[in-house]
């Protein structure tokens, strides 16, 4: 029994090494550089120009969050025109940033409580706006008061500042023509990964996506895996480091946490489909495969109007 127990551990150790050292063998960009741990966040509490921002709703913000934090809800970054939660124009992000305290000298620190997407696509409108030094907590609003973060019902004193955000930065938006021209005429080195739920994925997605849903980024405490436990899926699904990337859900906010998952893993070749399955299914003239056609009903789950 022990030489079996001992047999079985040499080959979980060697298979466990073979696919680290398989991710080494790929050229991944510079890794670790978007999502920290909620100690890792605390530690930076009282740092000089940084905010720390709660992306939750105002009520729960009012009811208890991080000491200092100011709240920037999803509806403050994001518009419902022509489609739900798209991306804010330029001159209302320099107006939320601004009033909030936080300046393009300012290290941005984004917690939530959704499985890490709204904090995620805050740090993605930021990067699409040219300012790049923003941090996700890993496990969001839980992991900070499992980490005895200092919490309060007081709103912090804020001193409003300006924010200058540069021209958008297109390398890392895809619009519905990219995506209908990889449709149309595939791309072997292009992949649409659709974030959804299997359900929602089963009813309806763009023909030849992917489905990879963005809770396979978590592990079930709700922290993102670990740069090699993201590496090793994406690999597995044949997503390498030079393969480009187009990332949806229904409107792109589940989206933006698999984007910054990738990014954090070293990936650089991804972009969001901003508009997603919202915009792609309000064109009739636009295809959808049904790979649950077949199957019975269901409801969707996990989709939070994201």
């Amino acid at each position: 029994m022990r030489k079996i127990s001992l047999v079985l551990a040499i080959v979980i150790v060697l298979v466990s090494t073979l696919s680290l050292s398989g991710c080494a063998n790929y050229d991944f960009a510079e890794t670790g550089t978007v999502i920290i741990t909620a100690k890792e966040a605390l530690a930076l509490m009282g740092n000089d120009n940084t905010v720390f921002v709660d992306l939750r709703s105002p009520s729960d913000y009012e009811k208890q969050h991080l000491q200092n934090a100011v709240n920037i809800p999803r509806s403050a970054i994001n518009i419902d025109d022509p489609f739900s939660n798209m991306l804010a124009p330029k001159e209302q992000i320099e107006e939320v940033m601004g009033q909030n305290g936080i300046s393009n000298e300012t290290m941005v620190i984004a917690y939530d409580s959704s499985n890490n997407m709204d904090a995620s696509r805050l740090w993605w409108t930021l990067l699409v706006y040219g300012h790049e030094n923003v941090k996700v907590v890993s496990g969001g609003f839980k992991a900070l008061m499992e980490s005895n973060a200092a919490l309060t019902d007081m709103p912090p004193v804020i001193q409003p500042t300006v924010f200058n955000a540069k021209e958008l930065n297109q390398d890392y938006i895809a619009y519905k023509s990219d995506v209908l021209n990889q449709v149309n005429a595939p791309d072997e080195d292009v992949v649409l990964i659709d974030t959804r739920s299997l359900q929602e994925f089963n009813m309806g997605t763009i023909p030849s996506s992917l489905h990879i849903d963005y809770l396979t980024n978590n592990y079930g405490d709700g922290t993102f895996k670990s740069i090699q436990d993201i590496q090793i899926m994406y690999l597995e699904q044949d997503i390498k480091p030079e393969t480009t990337v187009i990332i949806y859900c229904l409107t792109s906010i589940r989206g933006a946490q698999t984007l910054a998952a990738m990014w954090n893993a070293g990936y650089r070749n991804i972009m969001l489909y901003d508009g997603a399955w919202t915009e792609w299914i309000a064109d009739e003239n636009t295809p959808a495969d049904m790979p649950g056609e077949n199957l019975s009903p269901v409801n969707p789950s996990q989709s939070d109007n994201s």
